[in-house]
């Protein structure tokens, strides 16, 4: 397997309105980024991803892009910028950007363009199409609600947009697109961007002929994003992507690929496919969805089984032919110790800990979110009015003020589970107002248990979830078997306990890891000459594994 840095590196990712507040104006800013550079240089981490900056009218809180070569005015400057990858360059710290590329917002001077006229220039920007008997084009749903479809009076025509009514999808058919596009990416990359996590990029290739969704028109989903997905052109629009710009920079590039297979991950990220060297997968992120309308809004516990299988089938699938990213959660998905964990002061450290086991000693890239490695839990606002993600706001408008299909009560239960917001409440820094984030109005309230979880309290306590993070992180440099091993499930059928290990020259690594709050006996029958690399308890009981515990072996074969 050929050695790359970015196969042993781990990735933090920085979600910049939440992070940290410079100017106190309730919002984070790259001065704040900057600000808390050494800490992040603390941890041990090698990338930071940072969730877009670009100028936006923020409908989708930046993922609306309307100039990609300008920084949003809230967040700072480009002079801002300029020296956040300055300074993050000496802390060792490399910078990936978030390229959105399937869509850009209406306020786009492309769009604002292309809507003037079926005879403009950039009209073929989009993806424009006649009504079909005085309704939309299909019957496909926005990933936020409603129809894929906006109608535009002025040139009688609707626009695609599989996401809010303001992020119009581009037309990558269309090659000044994509000359556009790889102009930009290049326009970082020189200024010394040192890679890309590319926003649903496998949307980008479009079924010309739109036909209607069956699943919707069956109830099964209320979204069409499996008809968009893994489109025919992708790879080689990924492929010329690839050709005209990223093979000429020492990067590294991640594709969120929602609907992805296994065959469809080898064909974007395989080591001979010249175009992404990792996408990032949602089984596992999906695991609790449901076809009953509602998809992923409900309050349901995850089946541990599937979901060793899930991740199992990734780290076998890809083996020697792939990179596995890995992660637990991001800036659209809960809370990892509140989903898969538990987040009582009782188990909140230990399953913390578990949790981080599990994932950074599999084969691949970690990713963390900010504040997962202190543990930092989902929250449950009392009411609609303290949410401000989109997807929260307008499902709960769908489903109790309009459809009348669940009361008040049940919806907010539903999303104290699986709101965006979960992650997007202000790092906790320390326990004065508002965390440390701002002195100011923060623009999402605080978790209110920021008093109890936080950096400062982490840093002073050396039993802490950050320092977990730390030793797990300065193994995987020292030990070249948790990067190049290969990987085997142990006891799919345990419905408490996820074991696996990992084999690589002459050496094996054991991961025993504890899911339940209860006290398990196992008997793997591991060698007498094993050594404790890491575990959650302060010593070993052996066949004993107690509340949450993790401990990972490693022993001569």
């Amino acid at each position: 397997m050929k050695k790359e840095w970015w196969k042993n590196a781990v990735v933090y990712q920085i979600y910049p309105r939440s992070f940290q507040d410079s100017n106190n104006d309730g919002i984070g800013d790259l001065r704040g980024i900057i600000q808390r550079l050494p800490y992040l240089a603390k941890l041990g981490i090698d990338v930071l991803w940072l969730s877009p900056i670009y100028q936006s009218p923020n409908d989708d809180n930046g993922y609306d892009i309307s100039d990609y070569q300008q920084i949003l005015p809230e967040f700072g400057t480009m002079a801002d910028f300029d020296e956040l990858l300055r300074v993050a360059h000496q802390h060792d710290l490399k910078i990936m950007m978030d390229l959105v590329v399937n869509h850009t917002s209406d306020e786009h001077y492309w769009f604002q363009e292309s809507k003037k006229g079926v005879d403009n220039p950039y009209r073929d920007f989009y993806i424009w199409r006649d009504s079909k008997e005085g309704e939309p084009p299909n019957n496909w749903g926005s990933e936020f609600g409603g129809s894929a479809w906006e109608f535009d009076e002025v040139t009688n025509q609707y626009y695609l947009h599989i996401f809010s009514k303001k992020q119009p999808d581009l037309n990558w058919e269309n090659p000044k697109v994509r000359e556009a596009i790889y102009g930009m990416m290049r326009w970082w990359l020189d200024k010394g961007v040192d890679g890309f996590r590319m926003d649903v990029i496998n949307l980008i290739s479009k079924d010309k002929s739109y036909p209607d969704d069956p699943l919707i028109k069956a109830g099964k989903r209320t979204t069409s994003l499996a008809m968009v997905a893994n489109g025919a052109k992708v790879s080689d629009y990924l492929k010329e992507m690839n050709q005209e710009v990223l093979s000429k920079y020492p990067v590294i590039t991640v594709g969120e690929t929602p609907e992805v297979t296994i065959d469809n991950a080898l064909e974007y990220a395989g080591y001979e496919s010249k175009e992404l060297q990792m996408v990032f997968q949602f089984e596992h992120a999906d695991i609790e969805n449901k076809d009953d309308g509602f998809g992923k809004w409900n309050a349901d516990r995850f089946d541990l089984i599937k979901l060793k299988k899930i991740l199992s089938k990734w780290q076998t699938g890809l083996y020697n032919k792939a990179w596995n990213s890995l992660y637990w959660n991001n800036h659209d998905r809960p809370r990892v110790v509140s989903r898969f964990g538990n987040d009582s002061p009782a188990f909140r450290n230990l399953s913390g800990k578990m949790l981080a086991t599990v994932l950074h000693f599999m084969q691949g890239t970690p990713y963390i979110y900010q504040g997962e490695e202190i543990g930092m839990t989902n929250v449950s606002f009392e009411t609609i009015e303290k949410y401000r993600d989109i997807d929260t706001i307008n499902s709960y408008k769908e489903f109790v003020s309009e459809q009348r299909r669940l009361t008040s009560e049940q919806m907010m239960n539903f999303i104290h589970h699986s709101s965006r917001d979960n992650a997007r409440t202000p790092m906790q820094w320390g326990n004065l107002k508002n965390a440390g984030f701002t002195e100011g109005t923060p623009w999402i309230d605080v978790n209110p248990n920021y008093k109890e979880i936080n950096a400062e309290e982490a840093l002073k306590d050396p039993n802490s979830i950050f320092y977990y993070y730390q030793k797990i992180i300065q193994l995987r440099k020292k030990h070249s078997i948790i990067t190049y091993g290969d990987y085997q499930l142990i006891d799919p059928k345990d419905p408490e306990v996820f074991a696996y290990s990992r084999n690589y020259s002459g050496e094996t690594l054991f991961v025993i890891c504890n899911f339940t709050d209860k006290a398990l006996e196992r008997n793997y029958n591991l060698p007498v000459g094993k050594t404790l690399l890491v575990g959650n308890y302060s010593h070993d009981e052996f066949d004993s594994i107690r509340p949450y515990e993790a401990k990972v072996y490693l022993f001569a074969e």
